[in-house]
Protein backbone atom coordinates (compact mmCIF):
# COMPACT_ATOMS: atom_id res chain seq x y z
CA UNK A 1 0.00 0.00 0.00
CA UNK A 2 1.23 3.32 -1.03
CA UNK A 3 2.21 5.92 1.83
CA UNK A 4 0.29 9.16 1.26
CA UNK A 5 1.74 12.28 -0.41
CA UNK A 6 1.37 14.30 2.70
CA UNK A 7 3.94 12.09 4.60
CA UNK A 8 6.70 12.64 2.44
CA UNK A 9 7.35 15.57 4.62
CA UNK A 10 7.10 14.12 7.95
CA UNK A 11 9.19 11.62 6.87
CA UNK A 12 11.90 14.34 5.41
CA UNK A 13 11.71 16.25 8.30
CA UNK A 14 12.55 12.98 10.27
CA UNK A 15 15.44 11.96 8.29
CA UNK A 16 17.25 15.06 8.40
CA UNK A 17 16.82 15.21 12.06
CA UNK A 18 18.02 12.08 12.37
CA UNK A 19 20.97 13.30 10.06
CA UNK A 20 21.99 16.19 11.90
CA UNK A 21 22.12 13.85 15.06
CA UNK A 22 24.21 11.65 13.24
CA UNK A 23 26.72 14.75 12.47
CA UNK A 24 26.57 16.09 16.12
CA UNK A 25 27.48 12.76 17.96
CA UNK A 26 29.99 12.15 15.30
CA UNK A 27 31.25 15.72 16.65
CA UNK A 28 31.00 14.99 20.23
CA UNK A 29 32.93 11.42 18.90
CA UNK A 30 35.79 12.82 18.09
CA UNK A 31 36.33 15.75 20.19
CA UNK A 32 36.34 12.72 22.82
CA UNK A 33 33.44 14.41 25.37
CA UNK A 34 31.32 11.82 25.56
CA UNK A 35 31.14 8.02 24.92
CA UNK A 36 29.21 7.56 22.03
CA UNK A 37 28.55 3.47 21.46
CA UNK A 38 28.45 2.64 17.48
CA UNK A 39 25.01 1.21 17.93
CA UNK A 40 23.28 4.53 17.66
CA UNK A 41 25.35 5.17 15.12
CA UNK A 42 24.23 1.81 13.83
CA UNK A 43 20.28 3.10 14.58
CA UNK A 44 20.47 6.12 12.55
CA UNK A 45 21.93 4.95 9.39
CA UNK A 46 18.90 2.10 9.19
CA UNK A 47 16.64 4.75 9.52
CA UNK A 48 17.84 7.77 7.49
CA UNK A 49 18.21 4.90 4.17
CA UNK A 50 14.85 3.76 5.48
CA UNK A 51 13.55 6.81 5.16
CA UNK A 52 14.48 7.81 2.11
CA UNK A 53 14.60 4.13 0.30
CA UNK A 54 10.73 4.42 1.48
CA UNK A 55 10.43 8.15 -0.30
CA UNK A 56 11.91 6.55 -3.59
CA UNK A 57 9.98 3.58 -3.70
CA UNK A 58 7.09 4.35 -1.76
CA UNK A 59 5.55 1.25 0.33
CA UNK A 60 4.20 0.42 3.96
CA UNK A 61 6.30 -2.88 4.41
CA UNK A 62 9.52 -0.88 3.58
CA UNK A 63 9.18 2.04 5.92
CA UNK A 64 7.65 -0.83 8.25
CA UNK A 65 11.26 -2.77 8.12
CA UNK A 66 12.75 0.30 8.49
CA UNK A 67 11.40 1.11 12.03
CA UNK A 68 11.36 -3.04 13.22
CA UNK A 69 15.63 -2.75 12.42
CA UNK A 70 16.06 0.51 14.12
CA UNK A 71 14.27 0.01 17.03
CA UNK A 72 14.83 -3.53 17.83
CA UNK A 73 18.69 -2.74 17.70
CA UNK A 74 18.38 0.18 20.05
CA UNK A 75 16.44 -0.69 22.37
CA UNK A 76 18.48 -4.26 23.73
CA UNK A 77 21.60 -1.80 23.91
CA UNK A 78 19.14 0.47 26.31
CA UNK A 79 18.37 -2.29 28.24
CA UNK A 80 22.20 -3.70 28.72
CA UNK A 81 22.92 0.38 29.47
CA UNK A 82 20.79 0.75 32.03
CA UNK A 83 21.39 -2.59 33.48
CA UNK A 84 25.03 -1.87 33.23
CA UNK A 85 25.45 0.32 36.12
CA UNK A 86 23.53 -1.49 38.48
CA UNK A 87 26.04 -4.45 38.25
CA UNK A 88 29.30 -2.07 37.98
CA UNK A 89 27.67 -0.99 41.68
CA UNK A 90 26.96 -4.56 42.61
CA UNK A 91 30.67 -5.22 42.25
CA UNK A 92 31.92 -2.54 44.53
CA UNK A 93 29.91 -3.51 46.75
CA UNK A 94 31.03 -7.07 46.90
CA UNK A 95 34.27 -5.30 47.42
CA UNK A 96 34.12 -2.72 50.01
CA UNK A 97 32.44 -5.60 52.04
CA UNK A 98 35.57 -7.99 51.58
CA UNK A 99 37.85 -4.72 51.92
CA UNK A 100 36.41 -4.06 55.64
CA UNK A 101 36.19 -8.37 56.38
CA UNK A 102 40.20 -7.83 55.40
CA UNK A 103 43.04 -6.82 53.86
CA UNK A 104 44.39 -10.26 51.57
CA UNK A 105 47.86 -10.42 50.71
CA UNK A 106 49.09 -11.09 47.18
CA UNK A 107 48.61 -14.43 48.02
CA UNK A 108 45.37 -14.34 48.84
CA UNK A 109 42.35 -15.74 47.01
CA UNK A 110 40.04 -13.30 47.56
CA UNK A 111 41.75 -10.88 45.09
CA UNK A 112 41.31 -13.47 42.12
CA UNK A 113 37.43 -14.15 42.68
CA UNK A 114 37.01 -10.29 42.89
CA UNK A 115 38.81 -10.23 39.14
CA UNK A 116 36.95 -13.14 37.62
CA UNK A 117 33.60 -12.03 38.45
CA UNK A 118 34.02 -8.57 36.79
CA UNK A 119 35.68 -10.44 33.91
CA UNK A 120 32.78 -13.13 33.23
CA UNK A 121 30.17 -9.30 33.21
CA UNK A 122 32.49 -7.85 31.23
CA UNK A 123 32.27 -11.01 28.99
CA UNK A 124 28.16 -11.53 29.14
CA UNK A 125 28.25 -7.93 28.04
CA UNK A 126 29.90 -8.06 24.50
CA UNK A 127 28.51 -11.08 24.04
CA UNK A 128 24.89 -10.01 24.68
CA UNK A 129 26.43 -7.33 21.60
CA UNK A 130 26.86 -9.90 19.92
CA UNK A 131 23.22 -11.57 19.84
CA UNK A 132 21.85 -8.06 18.81
CA UNK A 133 24.13 -8.05 15.77
CA UNK A 134 23.41 -11.76 15.20
CA UNK A 135 19.71 -10.84 15.12
CA UNK A 136 20.31 -7.84 12.54
CA UNK A 137 21.94 -10.18 10.60
CA UNK A 138 18.71 -12.60 10.68
CA UNK A 139 16.65 -10.07 9.46
CA UNK A 140 18.11 -10.54 5.81
CA UNK A 141 17.61 -14.56 5.83
CA UNK A 142 14.06 -15.04 6.20
CA UNK A 143 14.12 -18.77 5.52
CA UNK A 144 17.33 -19.77 7.51
CA UNK A 145 17.61 -16.60 9.79
CA UNK A 146 16.15 -17.71 12.97
CA UNK A 147 17.45 -21.40 13.10
CA UNK A 148 21.02 -20.09 12.66
CA UNK A 149 20.61 -17.74 15.57
CA UNK A 150 19.62 -20.05 17.74
CA UNK A 151 22.14 -22.49 16.90
CA UNK A 152 24.55 -19.82 17.06
CA UNK A 153 23.14 -18.66 21.31
CA UNK A 154 22.61 -22.60 21.78
CA UNK A 155 26.70 -22.54 21.02
CA UNK A 156 27.22 -19.95 22.83
CA UNK A 157 25.65 -21.35 26.47
CA UNK A 158 27.42 -24.30 25.70
CA UNK A 159 30.62 -22.36 25.66
CA UNK A 160 30.07 -19.94 27.88
CA UNK A 161 28.75 -22.68 30.80
CA UNK A 162 31.07 -25.69 30.07
CA UNK A 163 28.65 -28.15 28.73
CA UNK A 164 28.78 -30.99 26.74
CA UNK A 165 25.38 -30.42 24.80
CA UNK A 166 22.13 -27.96 24.81
CA UNK A 167 18.74 -27.55 23.31
CA UNK A 168 16.89 -24.78 22.95
CA UNK A 169 12.69 -25.08 22.90
CA UNK A 170 10.02 -22.53 22.11
CA UNK A 171 6.75 -22.32 22.98
CA UNK A 172 3.75 -22.51 20.56
CA UNK A 173 1.05 -21.07 22.66
CA UNK A 174 -1.48 -22.01 19.83
CA UNK A 175 -1.37 -25.93 20.72
CA UNK A 176 0.07 -25.73 24.39
CA UNK A 177 3.04 -27.05 23.39
CA UNK A 178 7.20 -26.59 23.44
CA UNK A 179 9.03 -28.06 21.02
CA UNK A 180 12.93 -28.29 20.16
CA UNK A 181 14.22 -25.57 17.45
CA UNK A 182 18.14 -26.38 17.98
CA UNK A 183 20.66 -29.26 18.92
CA UNK A 184 23.81 -29.25 19.72
CA UNK A 185 26.58 -31.70 20.67
CA UNK A 186 25.55 -34.52 23.78
CA UNK A 187 22.42 -33.71 25.33
CA UNK A 188 21.43 -37.32 26.91
CA UNK A 189 17.37 -37.26 26.91
CA UNK A 190 16.24 -36.77 30.49
CA UNK A 191 12.61 -38.16 29.42
CA UNK A 192 11.48 -41.70 28.74
CA UNK A 193 12.72 -42.41 25.00
CA UNK A 194 9.74 -44.61 22.94
CA UNK A 195 9.78 -48.02 23.29
CA UNK A 196 10.25 -48.66 19.30
CA UNK A 197 12.96 -46.13 19.39
CA UNK A 198 16.32 -48.37 18.73
CA UNK A 199 18.74 -47.52 21.44
CA UNK A 200 21.33 -46.09 18.33
CA UNK A 201 22.67 -42.54 19.02
CA UNK A 202 21.85 -41.12 15.70
CA UNK A 203 18.49 -42.27 16.26
CA UNK A 204 18.18 -40.58 19.51
CA UNK A 205 19.82 -37.40 17.89
CA UNK A 206 17.26 -37.42 15.04
CA UNK A 207 14.22 -38.08 17.46
CA UNK A 208 15.44 -34.78 20.24
CA UNK A 209 15.84 -32.60 17.10
CA UNK A 210 12.24 -32.50 16.55
CA UNK A 211 10.75 -34.02 19.61
CA UNK A 212 7.86 -31.76 21.15
CA UNK A 213 6.34 -32.41 24.54
CA UNK A 214 3.38 -30.88 26.26
CA UNK A 215 3.33 -27.92 28.71
CA UNK A 216 2.18 -30.31 31.51
CA UNK A 217 3.64 -33.55 32.97
CA UNK A 218 7.36 -33.01 31.72
CA UNK A 219 10.82 -31.66 32.80
CA UNK A 220 10.80 -29.09 29.76
CA UNK A 221 6.97 -28.36 30.08
CA UNK A 222 6.79 -27.65 33.86
CA UNK A 223 9.56 -25.28 34.09
CA UNK A 224 8.31 -23.60 30.91
CA UNK A 225 4.80 -23.03 32.99
CA UNK A 226 6.53 -22.00 36.56
CA UNK A 227 9.02 -19.83 34.83
CA UNK A 228 12.23 -21.03 37.10
CA UNK A 229 15.64 -21.97 36.08
CA UNK A 230 16.59 -25.14 37.28
CA UNK A 231 19.97 -26.88 38.37
CA UNK A 232 20.26 -30.40 38.23
CA UNK A 233 23.30 -31.77 40.10
CA UNK A 234 21.89 -35.42 41.19
CA UNK A 235 20.04 -36.72 38.60
CA UNK A 236 20.01 -40.12 40.15
CA UNK A 237 17.72 -38.50 43.33
CA UNK A 238 15.27 -36.49 40.88
CA UNK A 239 12.18 -38.17 40.14
CA UNK A 240 11.46 -35.83 37.18
CA UNK A 241 14.76 -37.33 35.08
CA UNK A 242 14.43 -40.84 33.58
CA UNK A 243 16.75 -43.02 32.76
CA UNK A 244 17.25 -44.84 29.28
CA UNK A 245 20.78 -46.27 30.04
CA UNK A 246 22.12 -48.65 29.96
CA UNK A 247 23.72 -47.60 26.83
CA UNK A 248 26.88 -44.96 28.08
CA UNK A 249 25.66 -42.09 25.89
CA UNK A 250 22.19 -42.11 26.95
CA UNK A 251 23.55 -41.57 30.80
CA UNK A 252 21.79 -38.52 32.45
CA UNK A 253 24.27 -35.81 34.75
CA UNK A 254 23.82 -32.65 35.18
CA UNK A 255 21.48 -30.07 33.94
CA UNK A 256 20.70 -26.43 33.59
CA UNK A 257 17.40 -25.37 32.65
CA UNK A 258 16.38 -22.07 31.90
CA UNK A 259 13.14 -20.71 31.04
CA UNK A 260 13.61 -17.77 28.31
CA UNK A 261 11.51 -14.53 29.75
CA UNK A 262 10.45 -11.39 28.45
CA UNK A 263 9.26 -9.85 31.53
CA UNK A 264 6.68 -11.96 32.86
CA UNK A 265 6.18 -14.27 29.71
CA UNK A 266 8.09 -17.51 28.82
CA UNK A 267 8.75 -17.81 24.97
CA UNK A 268 10.62 -20.64 25.25
CA UNK A 269 14.11 -21.98 27.46
CA UNK A 270 17.39 -23.39 27.22
CA UNK A 271 18.04 -26.68 28.41
CA UNK A 272 22.41 -27.65 29.02
CA UNK A 273 23.82 -30.75 30.04
CA UNK A 274 26.93 -32.60 31.27
CA UNK A 275 27.60 -36.50 30.57
CA UNK A 276 27.75 -38.48 33.17
CA UNK A 277 30.66 -38.77 35.12
CA UNK A 278 31.89 -35.28 34.57
CA UNK A 279 31.45 -32.15 36.84
CA UNK A 280 27.76 -30.85 38.08
CA UNK A 281 26.79 -27.74 36.88
CA UNK A 282 27.84 -24.70 39.49
CA UNK A 283 25.68 -21.98 40.68
CA UNK A 284 27.80 -19.51 38.92
CA UNK A 285 27.30 -21.38 35.40
CA UNK A 286 23.52 -21.28 36.60
CA UNK A 287 23.99 -17.32 36.95
CA UNK A 288 25.60 -16.76 33.60
CA UNK A 289 22.89 -19.10 31.50
CA UNK A 290 20.03 -16.89 33.03
CA UNK A 291 21.42 -13.57 32.55
CA UNK A 292 22.08 -14.80 28.75
CA UNK A 293 18.93 -16.48 28.25
CA UNK A 294 16.65 -12.92 29.29
CA UNK A 295 19.41 -11.34 26.30
CA UNK A 296 18.99 -14.22 24.06
CA UNK A 297 15.27 -14.21 24.41
CA UNK A 298 14.66 -10.41 23.77
CA UNK A 299 16.94 -11.41 20.52
CA UNK A 300 14.54 -13.95 19.58
CA UNK A 301 11.74 -12.25 19.94
CA UNK A 302 12.73 -9.33 17.85
CA UNK A 303 13.43 -11.59 14.88
CA UNK A 304 10.10 -13.64 15.02
CA UNK A 305 8.09 -10.78 15.29
CA UNK A 306 9.70 -9.22 11.97
CA UNK A 307 9.64 -12.50 9.84
CA UNK A 308 5.81 -13.36 11.91
CA UNK A 309 4.76 -9.35 9.85
CA UNK A 310 6.51 -10.23 6.45
CA UNK A 311 5.50 -14.02 6.02
CA UNK A 312 2.05 -12.71 7.39
CA UNK A 313 1.99 -10.38 4.39
CA UNK A 314 3.65 -12.44 1.69
CA UNK A 315 1.43 -15.38 2.86
CA UNK A 316 -2.12 -12.92 2.33
CA UNK A 317 -1.30 -11.86 -1.22
CA UNK A 318 -0.34 -15.71 -2.32
CA UNK A 319 -3.21 -17.09 -0.62
CA UNK A 320 -5.35 -14.85 -2.14
CA UNK A 321 -4.63 -15.60 -5.61
CA UNK A 322 -4.30 -19.47 -4.96
CA UNK A 323 -8.26 -18.90 -3.55
CA UNK A 324 -9.06 -17.31 -6.62
CA UNK A 325 -7.54 -19.76 -9.05
CA UNK A 326 -9.29 -22.29 -6.57
CA UNK A 327 -12.72 -21.36 -7.58
CA UNK A 328 -12.09 -21.88 -11.38
CA UNK A 329 -11.14 -25.38 -10.48
CA UNK A 330 -15.13 -25.99 -8.90
CA UNK A 331 -17.87 -27.17 -11.56
CA UNK A 332 -19.42 -24.78 -12.79
CA UNK A 333 -22.82 -26.48 -13.28
CA UNK A 334 -23.83 -30.02 -11.49
CA UNK A 335 -24.36 -32.59 -14.75
CA UNK A 336 -27.29 -34.29 -14.92
CA UNK A 337 -26.98 -37.93 -13.53
CA UNK A 338 -29.23 -40.76 -14.41
CA UNK A 339 -30.34 -42.64 -11.86
CA UNK A 340 -29.26 -40.80 -9.22
CA UNK A 341 -29.99 -37.08 -7.81
CA UNK A 342 -26.69 -34.97 -6.81
CA UNK A 343 -26.05 -32.18 -4.88
CA UNK A 344 -22.66 -30.18 -3.10
CA UNK A 345 -22.51 -27.14 -0.47
CA UNK A 346 -19.13 -25.92 -0.45
CA UNK A 347 -18.03 -23.05 1.28
CA UNK A 348 -14.53 -21.84 0.65
CA UNK A 349 -12.42 -19.85 3.95
CA UNK A 350 -10.16 -17.23 2.21
CA UNK A 351 -6.83 -18.40 1.48
CA UNK A 352 -7.56 -21.91 2.98
CA UNK A 353 -7.39 -23.62 -0.39
CA UNK A 354 -7.66 -27.53 1.19
CA UNK A 355 -11.06 -28.81 -0.74
CA UNK A 356 -11.72 -29.86 -4.24
CA UNK A 357 -14.54 -31.83 -5.44
CA UNK A 358 -15.38 -33.09 -8.93
CA UNK A 359 -18.29 -35.06 -11.32
CA UNK A 360 -17.33 -36.91 -13.95
CA UNK A 361 -19.50 -38.56 -16.37
CA UNK A 362 -16.99 -40.44 -18.04
CA UNK A 363 -19.30 -43.23 -19.89
CA UNK A 364 -23.44 -44.24 -19.29
CA UNK A 365 -22.12 -46.83 -17.02
CA UNK A 366 -19.83 -45.23 -14.97
CA UNK A 367 -19.89 -41.66 -13.03
CA UNK A 368 -16.96 -40.58 -10.91
CA UNK A 369 -17.72 -38.70 -7.55
CA UNK A 370 -14.47 -37.15 -5.90
CA UNK A 371 -14.25 -35.21 -2.69
CA UNK A 372 -10.45 -34.25 -1.45
CA UNK A 373 -8.93 -32.21 0.93
CA UNK A 374 -5.27 -31.23 0.13
CA UNK A 375 -3.05 -30.65 3.56
CA UNK A 376 -1.54 -27.34 3.75
CA UNK A 377 -2.27 -23.67 1.94
CA UNK A 378 -1.76 -21.08 0.02
CA UNK A 379 0.12 -22.03 -3.80
CA UNK A 380 1.95 -25.82 -2.74
CA UNK A 381 -1.81 -27.00 -1.41
CA UNK A 382 -3.03 -25.45 -5.41
CA UNK A 383 -0.37 -26.99 -7.17
CA UNK A 384 -1.21 -30.47 -5.83
CA UNK A 385 -4.54 -29.63 -6.01
CA UNK A 386 -4.25 -29.32 -9.62
CA UNK A 387 -1.60 -31.82 -10.30
CA UNK A 388 -4.58 -34.14 -8.64
CA UNK A 389 -7.71 -33.08 -10.46
CA UNK A 390 -5.91 -33.41 -13.88
CA UNK A 391 -4.76 -37.26 -13.37
CA UNK A 392 -7.79 -37.97 -12.36
CA UNK A 393 -9.79 -36.30 -15.23
CA UNK A 394 -7.29 -38.62 -17.31
CA UNK A 395 -7.30 -42.06 -15.43
CA UNK A 396 -11.19 -42.35 -14.69
CA UNK A 397 -11.91 -42.27 -18.50
CA UNK A 398 -10.38 -45.77 -18.54
CA UNK A 399 -12.27 -48.68 -17.58
CA UNK A 400 -10.23 -49.00 -13.92
CA UNK A 401 -11.46 -49.16 -10.93
CA UNK A 402 -11.49 -46.79 -8.12
CA UNK A 403 -8.65 -47.99 -5.83
CA UNK A 404 -6.23 -48.32 -9.03
CA UNK A 405 -6.95 -44.92 -9.93
CA UNK A 406 -5.85 -43.94 -6.77
CA UNK A 407 -3.32 -45.96 -6.72
CA UNK A 408 -2.23 -44.51 -9.88
CA UNK A 409 -2.84 -41.21 -8.61
CA UNK A 410 -0.95 -41.96 -5.15
CA UNK A 411 2.35 -43.19 -7.43
CA UNK A 412 2.34 -39.91 -9.60
CA UNK A 413 2.07 -37.34 -6.76
CA UNK A 414 4.16 -39.27 -4.61
CA UNK A 415 7.14 -39.37 -7.32
CA UNK A 416 7.37 -35.70 -6.84
CA UNK A 417 9.85 -35.72 -3.95
CA UNK A 418 10.27 -31.71 -4.09
CA UNK A 419 7.43 -30.82 -2.47
CA UNK A 420 5.22 -31.52 0.77
CA UNK A 421 1.91 -32.99 -0.47
CA UNK A 422 -0.49 -34.81 1.00
CA UNK A 423 -4.08 -35.35 0.15
CA UNK A 424 -7.09 -37.01 2.02
CA UNK A 425 -9.05 -38.23 -0.98
CA UNK A 426 -12.75 -40.48 -1.76
CA UNK A 427 -13.70 -41.51 -4.85
CA UNK A 428 -16.93 -43.46 -5.90
CA UNK A 429 -17.77 -44.80 -9.84
CA UNK A 430 -21.45 -45.06 -9.97
CA UNK A 431 -22.84 -47.39 -12.37
CA UNK A 432 -26.25 -45.62 -13.34
CA UNK A 433 -27.20 -48.94 -15.25
CA UNK A 434 -27.18 -51.67 -11.89
CA UNK A 435 -27.31 -48.86 -9.66
CA UNK A 436 -23.98 -50.10 -7.84
CA UNK A 437 -20.65 -48.69 -7.20
CA UNK A 438 -16.98 -49.35 -6.59
CA UNK A 439 -15.22 -47.22 -4.11
CA UNK A 440 -11.87 -46.44 -2.65
CA UNK A 441 -10.44 -44.02 -0.19
CA UNK A 442 -6.64 -42.69 0.46
CA UNK A 443 -6.56 -40.92 4.31
CA UNK A 444 -9.21 -40.01 6.42
CA UNK A 445 -12.23 -38.54 4.65
CA UNK A 446 -14.96 -40.52 4.56
CA UNK A 447 -17.83 -42.59 2.59
CA UNK A 448 -21.08 -42.59 4.48
CA UNK A 449 -24.03 -44.75 3.20
CA UNK A 450 -27.50 -44.31 4.26
CA UNK A 451 -29.64 -47.38 4.07
CA UNK A 452 -33.26 -46.94 3.13
CA UNK A 453 -34.18 -50.61 4.56
CA UNK A 454 -32.46 -50.23 7.64
CA UNK A 455 -33.23 -46.05 8.00
CA UNK A 456 -29.46 -45.86 9.68
CA UNK A 457 -26.30 -43.83 8.17
CA UNK A 458 -23.07 -46.59 8.15
CA UNK A 459 -19.92 -45.77 7.01
CA UNK A 460 -18.55 -47.74 4.28
CA UNK A 461 -15.23 -46.75 3.88
CA UNK A 462 -11.56 -47.39 5.81
CA UNK A 463 -9.11 -45.05 6.78
CA UNK A 464 -5.82 -45.32 4.65
CA UNK A 465 -2.57 -43.78 3.90
CA UNK A 466 -3.29 -40.32 2.48
CA UNK A 467 -2.49 -39.80 -1.13
CA UNK A 468 1.21 -38.56 -1.82
CA UNK A 469 2.54 -40.36 1.43
CA UNK A 470 4.18 -43.58 0.35
CA UNK A 471 5.08 -44.02 -3.45
CA UNK A 472 4.70 -48.25 -3.19
CA UNK A 473 1.10 -47.89 -1.40
CA UNK A 474 -1.52 -49.70 -3.02
CA UNK A 475 -5.28 -48.92 -1.83
CA UNK A 476 -8.21 -51.67 -2.12
CA UNK A 477 -11.57 -52.10 -3.62
CA UNK A 478 -14.90 -52.00 -2.58
CA UNK A 479 -18.10 -52.45 -4.11
CA UNK A 480 -21.85 -52.33 -2.72
CA UNK A 481 -25.50 -52.68 -4.42
CA UNK A 482 -27.45 -49.94 -4.08
CA UNK A 483 -31.40 -49.31 -3.98
CA UNK A 484 -33.67 -46.33 -4.51
CA UNK A 485 -33.65 -43.92 -1.73
CA UNK A 486 -29.95 -44.80 -0.34
CA UNK A 487 -28.13 -41.08 0.03
CA UNK A 488 -24.00 -41.50 -0.92
CA UNK A 489 -22.69 -39.01 1.70
CA UNK A 490 -19.08 -37.63 1.33
CA UNK A 491 -17.79 -34.63 3.16
CA UNK A 492 -14.32 -33.04 4.72
CA UNK A 493 -13.10 -32.28 7.74
CA UNK A 494 -13.94 -28.75 7.98
CA UNK A 495 -17.98 -29.57 8.01
CA UNK A 496 -18.00 -30.84 11.03
CA UNK A 497 -15.39 -29.48 12.88
CA UNK A 498 -16.69 -25.89 12.44
CA UNK A 499 -17.16 -23.65 15.29
CA UNK A 500 -19.32 -21.73 17.48
CA UNK A 501 -18.52 -18.71 19.02
CA UNK A 502 -17.98 -20.88 22.25
CA UNK A 503 -15.69 -22.88 20.82
CA UNK A 504 -18.02 -26.21 19.73
CA UNK A 505 -17.83 -28.87 17.51
CA UNK A 506 -20.75 -28.76 14.91
CA UNK A 507 -19.70 -32.97 14.79
CA UNK A 508 -20.56 -35.71 12.47
CA UNK A 509 -23.90 -36.56 15.05
CA UNK A 510 -25.66 -33.00 13.94
CA UNK A 511 -25.05 -34.05 10.36
CA UNK A 512 -26.10 -37.67 10.76
CA UNK A 513 -29.64 -36.81 12.44
CA UNK A 514 -30.25 -34.15 9.62
CA UNK A 515 -29.93 -36.69 6.96
CA UNK A 516 -31.99 -39.39 8.76
CA UNK A 517 -34.91 -36.64 9.55
CA UNK A 518 -34.93 -35.58 6.07
CA UNK A 519 -34.15 -38.42 3.91
CA UNK A 520 -36.74 -38.49 2.13
CA UNK A 521 -35.97 -35.00 0.53
CA UNK A 522 -34.44 -34.00 -2.99
CA UNK A 523 -30.57 -34.34 -2.70
CA UNK A 524 -30.97 -30.36 -2.95
CA UNK A 525 -33.16 -30.36 -0.17
CA UNK A 526 -30.65 -32.38 1.99
CA UNK A 527 -27.64 -29.59 1.41
CA UNK A 528 -29.95 -26.42 1.96
CA UNK A 529 -30.83 -27.93 5.39
CA UNK A 530 -27.43 -28.63 6.54
CA UNK A 531 -26.00 -25.73 5.35
CA UNK A 532 -29.03 -23.49 7.22
CA UNK A 533 -28.61 -25.44 10.40
CA UNK A 534 -24.67 -25.03 10.12
CA UNK A 535 -24.79 -20.96 9.70
CA UNK A 536 -26.59 -21.06 12.33
CA UNK A 537 -24.35 -22.91 14.52
CA UNK A 538 -21.55 -20.99 13.64
CA UNK A 539 -23.16 -17.83 14.29
CA UNK A 540 -20.53 -14.81 14.03
CA UNK A 541 -17.48 -17.31 14.82
CA UNK A 542 -14.48 -17.24 12.22
CA UNK A 543 -14.47 -20.43 10.20
CA UNK A 544 -10.66 -21.81 9.71
CA UNK A 545 -11.45 -24.77 6.94
CA UNK A 546 -13.19 -25.20 4.29
CA UNK A 547 -16.01 -27.01 4.48
CA UNK A 548 -17.34 -29.43 1.73
CA UNK A 549 -20.46 -31.70 1.35
CA UNK A 550 -21.42 -33.79 -1.59
CA UNK A 551 -24.87 -35.83 -1.41
CA UNK A 552 -25.75 -38.56 -4.22
CA UNK A 553 -29.48 -39.87 -4.12
CA UNK A 554 -30.19 -42.97 -5.63
CA UNK A 555 -33.43 -42.78 -7.71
Amino acid sequence: MAIDAFAYIPLLATAGVALLLFIFLLIIKKRKSAKISFIVFLSLIILIIGILYTVINPGLMSLALTLFGATFIFIPFCAITITLPAIKESEKKKEDSISQQETPTANSPAYPIIEKLSDDQKDLLDISRDFVLQSYNAFSDRKEGLSKLLSNINKTLIAVTHADGGIILLIDDFEDIISVKSFEGDFPPPFKLPSDLPHKQIRVETYLKYATFPLRDNLFGETALSGKPELITKPELDDRIYQNSPEQFLKCGSYIIVPMKIGDSVIGEIALSRKSGNDAFTDEELDSAVTLSNFAAVTIRNIASVQEVVEHSELTKEADIASNIQQTLVPKKLPSIPNADVSVYNSFTDGVCSDFYDIIPSRKDKISFTITEVVGKGMNSLIIMVMLRAMLKLIVNTKQTADTILTWINHGIASESAMDHFASMALVNYDSTKKSIDFSTGGNTPIWLYSVDKNDLQKISKTSEPVGVEKATTYKQNSLQLKSGDIIVMYTDGLIESLNEKGDQYSFESLKRLIKANHSKSAKEITNIVKSDIKRFNGTAHQHDDQTLLIVKIQ
